[in-house]
């Protein structure tokens, strides 16, 4: 290693069992060295995301086939990670200590993060930690769930059902700034902001209906979920694409995952192409989107800040569904 950590412990949000975020506690552990091909970043910030609550309540219960079946194998929770590069291990010639990077790896609620140094990119000059954090797991779903598995294209007219939320805020820039046409999905509290995106149309869903409207749509990027299939292909062209984000939280084995599995279930029968994302750390992804914030077209919308100590209330907040934007966690600077 290039560089010697000073530190021996660091403050982690840690997880000992599934369960509501209140059994989470703040504890000092070892500060990781980092192997070949790694990077011991320092944490700045750190976004919450519903992948993050999922994770602790361990429910839908299909998540702990990978996670663990009786107790969280990953103890410290979180995924977005903003921060400066600490130290370097064996081989890494990308970064150097002192570089600001910002990516999706593991572990990241916490004082410091030993991460593969290829799922990092450089943060864009005056681009802030908390503005960085905000970005890898949603802006990745929204991007590869737009363009990956929707086949986004110039000139469509595309919807995203749930615009408002940290997935959507970023799927209504990233579909305006690669040409399209843009409806979005909001509550009445959010019409200003998501019009102030870039969306060229906003429904609010208290008061008007976007399957009862006359509009149709190449694409509809769904993270509310909260429609049925049939509605959702009524509003579609003859060819277009539904990509499912989210879904209904009823049922405790798959979750939102459900309409995924119906998702694909019906694509083979219908003309629409039915799919769904699941979001990969992909760096190349990631530098573009970097490239679209140095561009001014994208941005991230932060609804509010909370320290590393207020971990589980951040987590219950977001978890219930009604976060304008993102929320994340800061770290010492």
């Amino acid at each position: 290693m290039s560089t010697a950590v000073q530190r021996a412990t660091m403050r982690a949000v840690v997880q000992h069992r599934y369960g509501s975020p209140d059994q989470l506690t703040v504890e000092q552990i070892p500060v990781p060295t980092p192997g070949p091909g790694q990077v011991l970043v320092r944490m700045r910030a750190a976004s919450v995301n519903p992948y993050d609550c999922v994770h602790v309540l361990g429910t839908p219960y299909m998540v702990r086939l990978a996670a663990g079946l009786r107790r969280p194998r990953q103890a410290v929770r979180g995924v977005d990670l903003a921060g400066r590069v600490e130290a370097l291990g064996e081989g890494v010639t990308r970064f150097r200590v002192g570089d600001d990077v910002f990516g999706m790896v593991e572990a990241t609620f916490a004082d410091h993060t030993a991460v593969d140094a290829d799922k990092l990119v450089r943060m864009p000059a005056g681009l802030s930690f908390t503005d960085a954090a905000a970005v890898p797991l949603a802006a990745l779903t929204a991007l590869q769930g737009l363009r990956h598995r929707g086949g986004l294209t110039e000139g469509q007219n595309v919807l995203v059902n749930g615009a408002s939320g940290g997935v959507g805020t970023y799927a209504v820039q990233i579909a305006k700034a690669f040409g399209a046409e843009v409806t979005g999905v909001c509550s009445p509290r959010n019409v200003d902001a998501v019009a102030a995106l870039g969306a060229d149309h906003v429904i609010d869903y208290t008061s008007d209906d976007f399957v009862t409207g006359g509009r149709r749509y190449d694409l509809i990027l769904d993270i509310a979920g909260n429609r049925t299939m049939a509605e959702r292909r009524r509003v579609l062209t003859d060819t277009g694409t539904l990509v499912v984000v989210g879904g209904p939280k009823t049922n405790r084995w798959v979750g939102p995952m459900q309409d995924s599995v119906k998702a694909v279930l019906t694509n083979p029968f219908v003309g629409h192409k039915l799919t769904w994302v699941f979001v990969k750390s992909d760096a190349a992804d990631l530098q573009l989107l970097a490239d679209l914030i140095a561009a001014g077209k994208l941005r991230s919308v932060v609804e509010r800040t909370h320290p590393l100590a207020e971990a589980p209330g951040a987590l219950s907040y977001v978890w219930r569904g009604h976060a304008r934007g993102k929320i994340v966690l800061t770290g010492r600077s």
